[in-house]
């Protein structure tokens, strides 16, 4: 006797469909699981007779073959226990039951309860692609995975929970989905007005929100760089719901949505220590799992000391900023995991932090200096759209409690949304949504300046010995800065702020 049962897969982000075949003969009680099972499902056999045994449901007898198709991918984890248990008792408790265009994903308990599993977001999805009706998953995990329109999820506790309800005994209701509440938003940490000074680094903040630049802060200890870096996340834009799934979907994998999380509607913030690998940055594992630079994608990547990371690191952040994504090959397969990201780095100019400035005499040698900056590369440089100059905060400012006129995240962030809104309703029919993501091509192609403009650019160029990469970023950032000023056409002003806003790599990277 032969039964299916249909389940889920993942392999990185995507899930794919798996059928489960149960096929039942006399002979002695044996069961064996094939279809390129890892040792993880194969344990599912030990708790599936477990828990058949412990709420007494008749199990099979006989010879017992279980097949996972397609059989020539690799099957990991315990999220299959579910769907085997469903194909074996298919043949007796459910042989009634019409199975067909039901989905089966979570791992046992030995006692029958289900448990929380990863990614059930992403098989969702998958789910529904398949032409699937119904999703039966734990509990835990079905507001995720209720996010999904098309198809009908069931959170369920336990395994006599879910007989009662195949069998019509105790019918479940669907969870239902509310899209209203997915686009509250919480205050942000840090607010612009709290931070005493700095107007030259909120401007270039706010430029680099609305345009989704690249920007490096320099500058000497307790300036400030770490407090400007947060308060960012306060001025960017809201996620688009199709962002707000390819956020959790990346999140769901990871295991880092928190119990009922529906969805990650705030922009991701990452800030790793400078310890960390690049494994763990970029992402890898026997199984390829999201790094911090999947982690952040639609959101901040915040590098702080970034000269203290390890060099083989930063250089591992070169082709995510150039094309949207990482890719990572293991002997297993390859998986291509989204890091469309902002990069927010923060430095000291020397390894004591003093390095020119005018209210503490640096300590370090030249040649120390030198070594210190070295550890950044040229070419990464390049990518960073904005760098700029940090300085300490003075007594006046700080003490300047009384007529604070800074202007608040909302009223920055106003103003940011509107420069989106423009510069995606220009760049949308080249697929490009904000500046920092054009490239080469189109940034001729839209970045059009006057030609008083054009004058001031071939002197930078020539002066600054800028880069062709570094050309085409100083009129992406131009073309924010207009942008912001409502400007259809990029003229001098716009120019000359772009330039001002990455002349550091001259006075410190020469």
């Amino acid at each position: 006797m032969i039964s299916k049962v249909s389940t889920v897969g993942l392999w990185g982000l995507d899930g794919y469909p798996v059928t489960v075949e149960c096929y039942s003969e006399r002979g002695m009680p044996e069961i064996d699981i094939i279809g390129l099972p890892d040792a993880g499902v194969k344990e599912a056999i030990d708790r599936i007779s477990a828990v058949s045994s412990f709420l007494s449901i008749p199990f099979c007898k006989g010879k017992t073959t279980i097949n996972l198709a397609p059989a020539d991918k690799k099957k990991t984890g315990s999220t299959y226990d579910l769907a085997i248990l469903m194909s074996v008792l298919a043949q007796s408790v459910l042989s009634e039951v019409d199975l067909s265009e039901k989905c089966f994903v979570g791992e046992l308990s030995l006692t029958g309860e289900l448990r929380p599993c990863e990614g059930a977001l992403c098989m969702a999805i998958a789910a529904k692609n398949a032409g699937m009706k119904e999703l039966f998953l734990p509990k835990s995990n079905s507001k995720e995975a209720s996010v999904v329109e098309g198809i009908k999820v069931f959170g369920i506790s336990d395994l006599p929970e879910l007989i009662h309800h195949l069998k019509g005994d105790a019918a479940l209701s669907p969870v239902v989905f509310s899209r209203e509440n997915a686009y509250r938003r919480s205050s942000c940490a840090v607010d612009m007005k709290d931070i005493r000074g700095q107007d030259i680094a909120k401007r270039a903040l706010e430029i680099a929100a609305a345009g989704g630049h690249n920007i490096l802060l320099i500058g000497p200890p307790g300036s400030g760089k770490t407090m400007l870096s947060k308060a960012l996340a306060g001025i960017l834009p809201d996620m688009t719901f199709e962002e707000m799934i390819e956020t959790t979907k990346i999140y769901s994998v990871s295991g880092l949505l928190k119990e009922g999380e529906e969805l990650i509607t705030r922009r991701p913030f990452r800030s790793p220590h400078h310890t960390m690998s690049s494994v763990g940055l970029a992402g890898g594992g026997k199984i390829p799992m999201p790094g911090e630079i999947t982690l952040s994608h639609n959101g901040v990547l915040f590098l702080d000391e970034l000269p203290e990371f390890d060099k083989r690191s930063l250089e591992i952040l070169r082709q995510p900023l150039e094309d949207k994504c990482i890719t990572i090959t293991r002997v297993s397969g390859k998986v291509t995991f989204p890091s469309d990201f902002m990069l927010v780095c923060s430095m000291n100019p020397c390894p004591c932090g003093y390095y020119g400035s005018t209210q503490k005499e640096c300590t370090c040698s030249h040649s120390t200096v030198v070594k210190y900056l070295s550890r950044i590369s040229g070419p990464l440089l390049d990518r960073i759209d904005i760098q700029i100059e940090v300085p300490a905060v003075s007594f006046d400012e700080l003490s300047a409690h009384k007529e604070n006129k800074a202007e608040s995240s909302d009223t920055i962030r106003a103003r940011v949304c509107s420069a989106r809104q423009a510069a995606a309703q220009r760049n949308g029919r080249y697929g490009a949504s904000s500046n920092g993501s054009l490239n080469g091509v189109l940034t001729k192609e839209i970045c059009r300046f006057s030609e008083s403009a054009g004058v001031i650019l071939e002197q930078a160029f020539s002066k600054l010995s800028l880069s062709a990469r570094a050309y085409d970023r100083i009129l992406r950032v131009a073309r924010t800065i207009a942008d912001l000023e409502q400007s259809e056409i990029i003229e001098q002003d716009h120019i000359l702020e772009a330039i001002q806003l990455r002349s550091l790599d001259k006075k410190y990277f020469n």
